[in-house]
């Protein structure tokens, strides 16, 4: 089969690669219909991941399952499939709490298994409570859903995450930090549960403010640090904000985030960290709460895909750019330098943008 390798900083190729079997009587293979390129895909691309050269990629996939093991139920041969960005068992403590991305036998592709999302088969361990069948028969969906549906994987259940951690309520005034992905699916979740302002913080790319103010955004601030905090002072008569979402992971827009929530206030933070060390001297001065971490997107997939499915949910707007899964490499590209928000990938003939 043919799947996407990492070889070492801005270094992705796809290649030929051994086939996945059934290892344990869990297992499924799914073959893949479509794949996406995450932001946090982005670390590894860079060299700033602990990931070793000759690893596969890609953690947000779907499509359709062409064989189970014997112990695997709920799920047919041919049944359309979403896969979460990391499998569990659906038995453990955490996984019964609601907590499945802290799975006690879970595990994340390319990590704990050798496949990864961005490949033509993936062998996923646990299937029967780890695949979520995309309609009750697991027939196709229409190709133009395809995208909404792709987005559940990770970047709409995560940017409801960090919504929900901030502890957004309707009519709160919001501030999320970061125009990526996350972010963009952080202002559909927040103007979803009734947001009375969404102010958003990202960089000079007028196509990421388009889109942000189309989710839903009321203002778009290209600015950082102390310029940042005076701008968002300035929408908000010098309160700040109650509700901060940070969806970046660095140490800067970490910092950011905190300078902008008010004293009493909540950062709901999903981004990836990477170097981000926090003073709890600032947040006890200001009674400021942090709360959110690695999604369990596995326990928002029951609620989120019936609104895909009515059309209330359309958090496929998130991508800018379809190829095949050999344009991984130009895909990587634009998203490091930021000329696409979000990419994906299928075999054969590409999904078009609607």
């Amino acid at each position: 089969m043919r799947a996407v390798v990492f070889h070492g900083p801005y270094q992705v190729s796809v290649e030929t690669v051994p086939d996945p079997g059934i290892e344990d009587p869990g297992d499924a293979i799914v073959q893949v219909e479509a794949a996406a390129v995450c932001g946090s895909d982005l670390w590894t691309y860079r060299g700033q991941a602990a990931v070793a050269p000759g690893s596969r990629i890609g953690h947000e996939f779907l499509g359709r399952v062409i064989e189970t093991g014997s112990e695997v139920t709920g799920l047919d041969i041919g049944d359309w499939v979403v896969a979460p960005f990391r499998y569990s068992d659906g038995e453990c403590s955490f996984c019964r709490e609601g907590l499945s991305s802290s799975c006690l036998d879970g595990g994340f592709w390319s990590r704990e298994v050798v496949d990864a999302g961005q490949g033509e088969l993936v062998r996923v361990p646990h299937a029967s409570a780890t695949l979520v069948k995309l309609s009750s028969d697991g027939s196709a969906p229409p190709i133009e859903r395809i995208p909404d549906l792709l987005a559940l994987a990770d970047v709409m259940p995560t940017g409801l995450h960090g919504v929900r951690n901030a502890g957004v309520q309707t009519g709160d005034t919001v501030v999320i930090v970061g125009d990526g992905a996350v972010g963009q699916c952080a202002i559909i979740a927040a103007r979803m549960i009734g947001a009375g302002r969404i102010i958003v913080l990202g960089g000079a790319h007028p196509d990421r403010e388009e889109m942000a103010r189309a989710n839903g955004a009321d203002a778009f601030l290209s600015v950082r640090g102390d310029d940042a905090v005076a701008a968002v002072r300035e929408l908000t008569s010098d309160e700040l904000a109650k509700r901060v979402v940070e969806c970046v992971g660095s140490s800067g827009s970490f910092d950011t985030a905190l300078s902008l929530v008010r004293p009493g206030g909540t950062v709901g933070y999903v981004g990836l960290p990477h170097g981000v060390n926090v003073d709890l001297a600032r947040l006890f001065r200001g009674n400021i709460s942090i709360s959110g971490g690695m999604c369990p997107a596995r326990d928002y997939l029951p609620e989120l895909l019936p609104l895909v499915d009515s059309g209330e949910l359309r958090p496929g707007v998130v991508f800018s750019y379809f190829g095949t899964l050999e344009n991984a490499p130009e895909a990587y590209r634009q998203m490091d330098r930021r000329e696409t928000v979000k990419a994906l990938l299928r075999p054969g003939n590409p999904v078009t943008s609607r």
